[in-house]
């Protein structure tokens, strides 16, 4: 077993990380490409933290013996095959504690080389909040901006498969934005956000620019950190524009068809409907109850953005500064050959289109 921080576990060639942690703790947040293998279920976890209130250190600790040594082949096991793939294990906790001393433990005594990471994911925790500043920022940020399904996520992934750098803080967030965004994924946290944030932005530092979509400040349960909205704000802005029916219709085919026949599709709409349905007037509240009692989404979707989105990103595009390039974005593929001929019109972003 070989002690190693944070720094130096992202020299390793070829890591990759152990999240002994339970499966509650993991799903928070963890390092990003992290492996759960758990040392206790989360009801594991909870009895021993009682027993230890209760009972004292020594009681706590010989329950997770006993809670334990049956897994011990498995544990090991799940670590070996990462050795076998070719990968070298760094094994973290909470705080560097027990847990991940004992995983360490057992796999020294069983002749499995192991890292144990220092300080374990608190220090980590640390690791991102220092490393979290603009000086992970590439050169410039090229702006798509457009209302509300006019497929800016989707232009993003084209301009991606194109060869070209993006930053999609919707996949970082784990949200795509709208009371729709959370449906059918599992919604970010903070930390989680933040980790994979620095991930993303460590890979795009200094580049001479990075296609980003012009997110709210708030995505989800997330939000952006105050530095990275100030460099989109400064820029190159793409306005996409298209008509209401072709935004219904891709964001019915994104955020409806893949989810709707869920038994609990219809419930999680009116909950995510409900913050913010106070805002609008009776007749519109019962309009909109109507649409999704009826599960007619489509109709749900095009009152939602005339009488709440529209209204509201109108006002958002006088929080950027510099001029605005409009593109029609009807037919998405030939939207992306458009800006990228753009972009090599720019001087100063020419050099790697």
């Amino acid at each position: 077993m070989k002690e190693i921080n944070i720094n130096k576990a992202f020299e390793i060639t070829d890591p990759v990380f152990i999240d002994v942690r339970s499966p509650g703790e993991f799903e928070e947040s963890h390092i990003p490409g992290a492996v759960n293998i758990p040392l206790f279920t989360d009801d594991e976890r909870e009895r021993v933290g009682t027993v230890y209130k209760q009972k004292g250190q020594e009681s706590a600790r010989w329950l997770a013996m006993e809670l334990v040594l049956p897994k011990v082949p498995t544990l090991l096991e799940g670590i070996k095959q990462k050795i076998n793939d070719g990968e070298k294990p760094i094994v973290y906790c909470w705080r560097g504690g027990m847990r991940s001393k004992s995983v360490a433990t057992f796999a020294d005594l069983a002749g499995i080389p192991v890292y144990r990471l220092t300080g374990g994911f608190k220090h980590y925790r640390q690791w991102v909040i220092d490393h979290l500043n603009p000086t992970l920022l590439p050169k410039r940020f090229v702006v798509l901006h457009g209302m509300t399904g006019v497929g800016k996520t989707i232009l993003l992934e084209l301009l991606q498969k194109k060869g070209f750098p993006i930053l999609d803080l919707e996949k970082c967030a784990g949200h795509r934005g709208s009371v729709f965004g959370g449906i059918g994924k599992p919604v970010h946290s903070q930390k989680t956000f933040e980790a994979l944030l620095v991930y993303e932005l460590q890979k795009l530092k200094d580049l001479p620019y990075v296609f980003i979509e012009a997110e709210s400040k708030r995505i989800g349960k997330v939000v952006q950190p105050d530095f990275l909205l100030e460099a989109k704000r400064k820029g190159i802005h793409i306005q996409l524009e298209t008509s209401v029916e072709i935004r219904v219709e891709r964001i019915y085919g994104e955020y409806v068809e893949s989810f709707s026949k869920d038994p609990d599709f219809k419930q999680r709409v009116l909950e995510a409907i409900t913050p913010i349905s106070k805002r609008f007037p009776t007749a519109l509240k019962n309009e909109i109850k109507n649409y999704i009692e009826s599960e007619n989404y489509k109709a749900l979707i095009s009152v939602l953005l005339t009488e709440y989105y529209d209204p509201r990103y109108q006002h958002k595009l006088t929080e950027y500064e510099g001029d605005f390039h409009f593109l029609n974005a009807d037919d998405l593929e030939k939207t992306a050959d458009q800006i990228v001929e753009l972009i090599k019109s720019k001087p100063v972003l020419a050099t790697t289109s």
